[in-house]
């Protein structure tokens, strides 16, 4: 199978990039082979590469400034996403693309499921329900999958984040009252994988993907960002001990730390519809925390 990758240096793409090589060869495109802000480059790559399948694993993820970049936000999150699944479709290939729990409000008491009416809070939640809202209309075969509060042992995330300021001060405030739970980028890559693997294919044409639709895919369980910066020092302090200076993780409420952008207060997703599909489930989210953070230090 030919597949192409964009977004192959980021937080996924690059956990993908392995995973998906068993499939297949795997075209893998960062942002300086592939400009996501440019339709007619997309289209070039595309038919150059002549794919069986694309995985768009790109995209705007800076939340606060998408709501002073709106257009730019746009144009990777919705715009590109859909230039990609129209090309998709013609060359009658299957798309698989993320997406996000920002596309909810976070007002919910329990875990989002897929038919849930989306209501984003913002600027990048309302650019990456656009782009779900372009692959659906493209026609092409589709996963879309939605993820949360994603971090790994590479780019830019909440884990490093904590782990540097760990390093740098004595004490961590970090916002209690927003709940959801912590998924690794390696496990979002070897789920994808897995799901494809299962697919129920049919050949070629708007039939490529028997189950075509919307999943899903998170860690399981739910803490907030507080207990997730606390889980990650313990577990750093007993891999490491002595390699962090803070000691100590206040809890503190939204309102405590402004910003830009709101953030759903409920961020947990339901898992039942992929369980029910692909017979997948993610492990526990401290199960991962703890699998990535052992990674982390055998390889440095």
């Amino acid at each position: 199978m030919n597949i192409l990758l964009t977004g192959c240096q980021g937080q996924v793409g690059w956990e993908l990039q392995r995973t998906l090589a068993p499939l297949g060869e795997v075209h893998g495109f960062d942002r300086s082979g592939l400009d996501l802000g440019d339709p007619d480059a997309i289209r070039r790559v595309v038919r150059g590469v002549v794919p069986e399948l694309i995985v768009n694993a790109a995209a705007y993820t800076s939340v606060d400034k998408a709501e002073v970049e709106a257009d730019q936000a746009m144009a990777i999150n919705a715009v590109a996403p859909g230039v990609l699944a129209e090309e998709a479709r013609r060359g009658g290939a299957a798309i698989v693309h993320y997406s996000t729990d920002y596309v909810f409000d976070g007002e919910k008491e329990g875990p989002y499921v897929e038919d849930d009416a989306p209501r984003p809070l913002g600027a990048y939640g309302r650019s990456k329900l656009a782009g779900e809202e372009a692959v659906r209309a493209s026609g092409a075969p589709h996963l879309i999958l939605r993820t949360s509060w994603v971090y790994g042992a590479r780019g830019r995330n909440f884990l490093l984040t904590m782990l540097r300021l760990a390093r740098e001060r004595d004490e961590l405030r970090v916002v209690d009252d927003q709940f959801g739970a912590p998924t690794w980028s390696r496990m979002i890559a070897q789920a994808t994988v897995l799901a494809l693997a299962r697919c129920p294919w049919r050949g070629a044409g708007p039939d490529l993907f028997a189950a075509s639709g919307t999943y899903h895919l998170s860690a399981e369980g739910r803490t907030s960002w507080h207990g997730f910066a606390r889980a990650i020092l313990e577990r750093t302090a007993a891999l490491e001990p002595g390699a962090l200076r803070a000691r100590r993780v206040v809890a503190i409420g939204s309102a405590d730390y402004p910003t830009p952008a709101a953030r759903p207060r409920n961020s947990v997703l339901s898992n039942a519809k992929l369980r029910r599909a692909f017979g997948i489930a993610l492990p526990a989210w401290e199960d991962s925390l703890g699998r990535c953070l052992e990674d982390a230090v055998h390889a440095g």
